[in-house]
């Protein structure tokens, strides 16, 4: 298991580390079901599920900055449905994001939960579509690198899962949009 888990034991079983793959795989299922629709709106509701699931595996891993950006993903994901490309509202998440993993850094790979964040903001708040989905791809890359990184199976497998998901569904969405401009 992975050497950043509490190690609760019972019976020789890292209860912990178990129970952080555990919610991973639960993460995983969720992160699927975003990155195969098609719908903006979906996408997110799922990925608000998917990082409750991610904050609990981190939290169970003892990986505080990716704790701390899971549960600002989900308050941003909110914010950026109920105020889309307000700059100023996406200027408070970023700096907000900086302050959390300030405050509970502990390693040099909480780089990599940070990024993910603020290529998130940044895709949530300035972005639809092909170009949402471009820089989600980076905010996957950079969770899969934190991933492989604390020995998360169900994260690493989550994580690639949802780069290779939402690569496909950026050639599906490209072809379509091809295919209108074709038809007009």
């Amino acid at each position: 298991m992975s050497r950043f888990a509490s190690g609760q034991r019972m019976n020789g079983i890292d209860i912990d580390g178990w129970a952080a793959q555990f919610a991973g795989l639960i993460a995983l299922g969720f992160i699927i079901a975003a990155f195969s629709s098609r719908q903006d709106d979906r996408l997110l509701v799922y990925l608000i599920f998917a990082n409750v699931a991610f904050g609990v595996q981190f939290g169970l891993f003892g990986q505080w900055v990716a704790v701390g950006m899971s549960v600002l993903i989900v308050v941003r994901i909110m914010l950026a449905r109920r105020f889309p490309r307000n700059l100023r509202v996406m200027g408070l998440m970023l700096a907000v994001s900086l302050a959390v993993a300030l405050a509970t850094w502990r390693h040099w790979f909480d780089l990599f939960p940070l990024l993910a964040a603020l290529l998130g903001t940044l895709a949530m708040f300035l972005f639809r579509g092909i170009a949402m989905r471009i820089l989600l791809a980076g905010v996957a890359f950079s969770w899969l690198i934190n991933a492989l990184i604390i020995g998360s199976i169900g994260g690493a497998i989550a994580e690639a899962l949802a780069l290779g998901t939402n690569l496909f569904t950026l050639w599906r969405l490209s072809r379509f949009r091809a295919r209108q401009a074709s038809a007009d």
